[in-house]
């Protein structure tokens, strides 16, 4: 993993933190002494084995109690963090759900469940710190999508929707506040090894794998490597760009 030094004490925001992408992520910013902090929805606990294991591998942590869909509860955390502790420059909005439901069967409250989280709510959290960025220095924000949100697929039009709207959103977010050095990218990843795609039967795992140039699917750590390098100044001048992970599945 190459190391960035501006990324140390930097304080970024992971949602979704507790599992898959967004936890190899928290680690990996973690690793890189950052001081991450996530967002729980309740069970304080587990919140507070994952602030332990996140300083375990080397950086700060924080846990804020707030679902992405609950703008009160969310602003609220995040205002009296930003103005007690530090302000925030670095936002990763990776949490989401998905339901697969063929197009014919999917229901209004299905659509909105996944459109109020995958979308609305990154697009909310990232409102609610915009007052905060302006502030801040080298902001950086990672919107993860999916090669879905570009490609589309077969019962996930719900989920395929709310990621490609992240898209949309991420270019205005990057033409708005680029004057005040504020930057926004997204990354869209394929079929990435975590709980979901090891309940997958052999089978499909290799039919699936048939239609990857690669031959595999990725590493939650090859998507982390990609987020560490967008919040840090090594990019410094892209924003508004789109990235494919996706192991050439999409090209």
């Amino acid at each position: 993993m190459a190391t960035y030094s501006d990324l140390k004490d930097k304080v970024i925001l992971v949602t979704g933190a507790g599992r898959g992408i967004g936890k190899s992520i928290a680690l990996s910013l973690a690793a890189q002494g950052a001081h991450v902090v996530f967002n729980y929805r309740g069970d304080e606990a587990k919140a507070s084995s994952l602030k332990e294991e996140f300083e375990k591998a080397g950086g700060k942590a924080t846990g804020l109690k707030f679902d992405v869909t609950d703008y009160e509860a969310m602003t609220k955390a995040l205002d009296e963090f930003t103005k007690n502790v530090a302000p925030i420059s670095g936002l990763v909005n990776n949490a989401g759900i998905s339901k697969d439901t063929l197009l014919l069967r999917l229901k209004p409250d299905e659509i909105s469940s996944i459109i109020d989280t995958n979308l609305k709510g990154s697009m909310m959290v990232t409102q609610a710190l915009t007052r905060n960025f302006l502030k801040a220095e080298n902001v950086s924000i990672v919107h993860m999508s999916s090669i879905v949100g570009l490609m589309g697929n077969a019962s996930q039009a719900a989920y395929a929707a709310s990621k490609a709207g992240l898209i949309g959103f991420s270019k205005s977010v990057a033409k708005e506040l680029a004057s005040r050095n504020v930057r926004s990218n997204v990354i869209c990843p394929g079929f990435i090894q975590t709980d979901m795609t090891d309940a997958l039967n052999e089978k499909a795992k290799e039919e699936y794998s048939k239609v990857i140039p690669l031959g595999r699917f990725g590493t939650t750590e090859e998507v982390s490597n990609l987020t560490c390098f967008l919040l840090s100044k090594a990019s410094s001048y892209m924003t508004g760009e789109t990235f494919k992970i996706d192991g050439g599945m999409y090209i």
